[in-house]
């Protein structure tokens, strides 16, 4: 398998996935419209072991609807998100797919999570499951 790579946008944090994500999902949270700046933010999950980093990001401390942290990780230069560690899933990092350097061969989201949040203009993901809040 190719691993695949990415940065955020102005290249200081640059990543290297070393296994093929075994979920993508699609979060109107929004926490995520919030940070993505956009309608919604697409994740890729990743176990921790199969994700490299090389640069530093800044880390802000996020609390969702569970109480529970989440770590939003960006870039301290350009501030574009990079990855997510949810408290609630330990040994996951959850890679925002929009930095991906080649996004051919992407996976079709799975899931989609807290629908009850999206635009209601957008039609829902083909075949993916989902949820009002997150399951």
């Amino acid at each position: 398998m190719e691993y695949r790579k990415g940065g955020c946008l102005c290249g200081a944090v640059r990543y290297v996935l070393k296994a093929e994500p075994h979920a993508a999902a699609v979060c109107h949270c929004t926490h995520c419209q919030k940070q993505s700046g956009s309608l919604f933010s697409f994740n890729l999950f990743v176990s921790e072991a199969d994700y490299e980093q090389q640069g530093e990001t800044r880390v802000f401390e996020d609390r969702g609807d569970s109480g529970q942290p989440s770590y939003r990780h960006f870039c301290g230069q350009c501030g574009a998100p990079v990855i997510t560690k949810v408290a609630m899933m330990p040994g996951q990092v959850i890679v925002k797919a929009g930095t991906l350097d080649n996004l051919d061969g992407l996976p079709r989201p799975q899931t989609e999570i807290y629908t009850d949040r999206a635009v209601k203009w957008l039609e829902p993901f083909a075949g993916a499951r989902r949820f009002p809040q997150s399951p």
